[in-house]
Parts: structure tokens; C-alpha cells; sequence
């Protein structure tokens, strides 16, 4: 089954900074590291798909994945060149637009302790902001922006005005998506955007009285116990140690060239886009969602409820910052997958306790490796069905 992940239908405009740097594309696998030891299971194909992933992505490329009872690490190429260093799953990287099921949790906690509807119109708790250029706050729902159905489009060339320490305000991000026509009206179509998510982070921001940092962290990072996770301020550019180093690149012949774009401005895409974590802690969070963790049994229920994507009948769909994606060996698996520059990482977590999380050190704004990121996934889950 070929699945295209919608979630990659926004471009990135990339700055040009750092070292020339090149590594062959070719790299030795490390062997795998297995929690607890007793679990032996034969994780090749996951390995051989990994492999894939890393010669479509960047440097390096990484899994933590298992079931409830166990789980294990694969690693292929390097977390930084030049070097002979996997990727661990207690490293760190930027988990692009899986942070926004951190902002759909904020705001579904949010909602439901101060008698929020998730079908209020989003004029009712921020007048005027989205009532601009054909848009009308009064139809378009906070239920709508968290599912992508507002019929705000994906802003391919975002052009926002930075602050003069060269952060973004979420109004500025606001104000420059919203200068694409609607797509649709609302509630008719799936349209990936990352102005949804802006607008959710001002509408956070105004209940709490806090940065929109701060908010997610006390709601959502904090209360789940993600030790390794961080949501960063504006201005708070590095990757904490131990840091897998990302990249922009592109390929030449049998050799890979690389930028180091593991510095980065947070707030180019805040509330979409602008989470730090692990891939152990990226699949605890998505585990404390499924089963019942983060939300009321009432909130996991309306974010389980998606928008159909893809052919009818297919079971994939999108509910409130959440992908729901069906399984080639069967089943259902739960997730979001994520682009910034230097990284693509996806997780995806079953409610048997099945996960994977995956992260390559790279992202390409052409030839994004989606299918072999899919396929790695869809191996290491559906290694043991049960």
C-alpha cells in the first residue's frame, strides 16, 4: 500500500549557512541495542528498510521501536559527519510537525477546563484574526483548524516579518498565512496548513495568559513526564546535548554534500512545528495518548475522530493533530510525521503497545523520502501483530 503523507505538502524556504561538509552515501549499520536484553527478535527487514531511508535522507537514520513489553534501537550512517556516532534514541532532534499534536493536547486540556467548545468559532475567543481576505472567523472552528478542514492553505513560501532579534510573533505567522485566498470552505476539505496551528497557538496564548512555550510545557510536556523533551522559546536556537545534528544537503553522484542546520530559529513555525525531543520520549507521548494518558476518555474521543484521506475506505485520516494510518498487516496505528530543516522524523504507536519512532538527520525540500520512511515504520510495527 502506497500512502501519501499529506503532512508533507509544505516547502520550506532554507537558508544557506554553516560548513561544506561530505560523507560517502554508503555507511556501516550499527547493531542493534535491545531493552530489555531477553528481546531477540530478528529486526532485518527493519534494518534493510532503514538503510533506504538513510540513502533517500540524510547522513544518518535511526528507529526505536517494539511492543509493550520490549523494545529496541537500530542506527545506520552517523548523527554527525565525519564521525562514526549513531543515532541513539536518547539523542536529541527536532521533531517538526509533531509538534503539533503537543499544541492539539494543550488546547483540547484547555478547552475542556474552561468550557470551551470545540465547535465555537474561533471569532468568539480571537475577534478579527481570522476574519480577513475572504475568511470568516464566525464559520471556521477551533475543531476545524486542529483537523486541517478551515480551508486555510499551506503557505509554500511563508514570508512573515521577523522581530529585529530575528524571532516570529504567532500574530506575524498569522497575518502572512492568511494572505493565501481560502482553499475551500470550511469543513469541506483536507488543507495541510501551518497557519491552523499559528492561530491554535494565539488561542493558547489567550486563555493561559502565557508564551505559547510555556503553556505547552506546564499543559502538556510537564504533566506527562517527557524529561527529554523541550518546547524552545523564540531566540533558543540550539539542540540540547546529546544532539543528533541535522542537515540540508543534496546529493551528487555516489556522495552526499551537507550544511549543519542544527541551529535554528524556534519560531519560524512555533506552534507547528517547533518542539525539541528523543525518539524514546516522542513514542512515550504518542503511547500517553492512545492509552488514555494525556486526555479525558472525552477529548480522546474527539481526536480520534478524522477527516477520511486518501481513497474511500482506505482507513487513513486525520482527527485533531493526530494521523490515524491502517497497517498493511492489519490494524490501526496513531501518529504525525515531521519536517524542519536538518531533520524528517514520523511516530507511529498502536494501542497494543506496538511503536516506532524514526528520525533522519536530513530534510530535502525535493525527493523527500516519504515512502521509505513509511516502509520502516510499517516494518518495525508490524514485526509482531500482537
Amino acid at each position: 500500500m502506497k500512502l501519501k503523507l499529506t503532512a508533507l505538502r509544505f516547502s520550506l524556504v532554507l537558508g544557506v549557512t554553516g560548513a561544506l561538509l561530505a560523507v560517502p552515501a554508503a555507511a556501516q549499520a550499527q547493531a542493534p541495542a535491545q531493552t530489555p536484553a531477553r528481546a531477540t527478535a530478528d529486526h532485518s527487514a527493519t534494518l534493510a528498510a532503514l538503510n533506504t531511508l538513510k540513502a533517500g535522507g540524510g547522513p544518518g537514520a535511526g528507529v526505536y521501536a517494539g511492543t509493550r513489553d520490549a523494545s529496541w534501537n537500530l542506527s545506520t550512517g552517523t548523527a554527525t559527519v565525519n564521525t562514526n556516532d549513531p543515532i541513539g534514541p536518547d539523542e536529541y532532534y527536532r521533531v517538526g510537525s509533531q509538534s503539533k499534536t503537543f499544541t492539539a493536547v494543550a488546547v483540547l486540556k484547555l478547552a475542556e477546563a474552561n468550557g470551551i467548545g470545540l465547535d465555537d468559532p474561533i471569532e468568539r475567543h480571537l475577534p478579527g484574526v481570522v476574519s480577513v481576505n475572504g475568511y470568516d472567523g464566525n464559520r471556521i472552528t477551533i475543531r476545524h483548524l486542529l483537523q486541517h478542514t478551515s480551508g486555510i492553505p499551506v503557505n509554500g513560501l511563508p514570508l512573515a516579518q521577523a522581530r529585529p532579534d530575528g524571532s516570529y510573533t504567532l500574530a506575524a505567522l498569522v497575518q502572512d498565512g492568511l494572505r493565501f485566498a481560502p482553499a475551500s470552505q470550511p469543513g469541506a476539505a483536507f488543507q495541510y496548513s501551518n497557519t491552523n496551528f499559528e492561530i491554535l497557538g494565539m488561542l493558547i496564548e489567550k486563555i493561559t495568559g502565557l508564551p505559547l512555550h510555556q503553556a505547552v510545557t506546564q499543559q502538556v510536556i510537564q504533566p506527562l513526564g517527557l524529561a527529554h523533551t523541550r518546547f524552545p522559546a523564540p531566540t533558543d536556537r540550539a539542540v540540547p546535548g546529546p544532539a543528533i545534528h541535522g542537515y540540508r544537503g543534496t546529493r551528487i553522484g555516489s556522495f552526499f554534500f551537507w550544511l549543519d542546520g542544527t541551529a535554528f530559529e524556534p519560531s519560524t513555525f512555533y506552534a507547528s512545528g517547533a518542539v525539541i525531543s528523543t525518539l524514546q520520549d516522542m513514542t512515550a507521548f504518542y503511547q500517553a495518548i492512545v492509552d488514555g494518558t494525556a486526555l479525558s476518555p472525552a477529548n480522546l474521543a474527539e481526536m480520534e475522530k478524522t477527516f477520511e484521506l486518501g481513497q474511500p475506505g482506505s482507513g487513513n485520516g486525520y482527527g485533531l493533530g493526530l494521523f490515524k494510518i491502517a497497517l498493511p498487516c492489519g490494524g490501526t496505528a496513531w501518529g504525525h510525521d515531521g519536517a524542519v530543516p536538518g531533520y524528517y522524523s514520523q511516530t507511529l504507536v498502536t494501542e497494543d503497545g506496538r511503536h516506532a519512532s524514526v528520525v533522519t538527520n536530513a530534510h530535502l525540500v525535493t525527493n523527500i523520502p516519504g515512502a521509505q520512511m513509511y516502509k520502516t515504520l510499517t516494518s518495525a510495527l508490524c514485526e509482531t501483530t500482537s
